[in-house]
């Protein structure tokens, strides 16, 4: 009996992708130097936040490429929400 092993790199990338997101995004709207421990907490993880904006959309691109651009694949919302979140970040202020 063989069982086909799904890859748990979709939703690797998916939740990277949400949490990536969500990092930026409270970074532009929430005043995170208000207190002190949460701007240290964000100035420790902005280095790796920052290799995940730039890594995660070509990761997914080249998924969704080997996917056939399967309009199911969570690789494509991946790439939708990191898009999204790069536009958010660089038109606002």
């Amino acid at each position: 009996m063989t069982a086909t092993k799904k890859s748990k790199a979709p939703k690797v990338v998916f939740i990277l992708s949400i949490l990536t997101a969500v990092f930026w995004s409270l970074g532009q709207l929430v005043d995170i130097y208000y207190f002190a421990v949460v701007g240290a907490l964000f100035e420790i993880i902005w280095l790796p936040m920052i290799a995940l904006i730039i890594a995660l959309p070509i990761l997914s691109l080249i998924y969704l490429a080997k996917a056939k651009f399967n309009p199911k694949s969570l690789h494509l919302y991946s790439f939708l929400v990191l898009v999204a979140t790069i536009l958010f970040v660089f038109s606002g202020n």
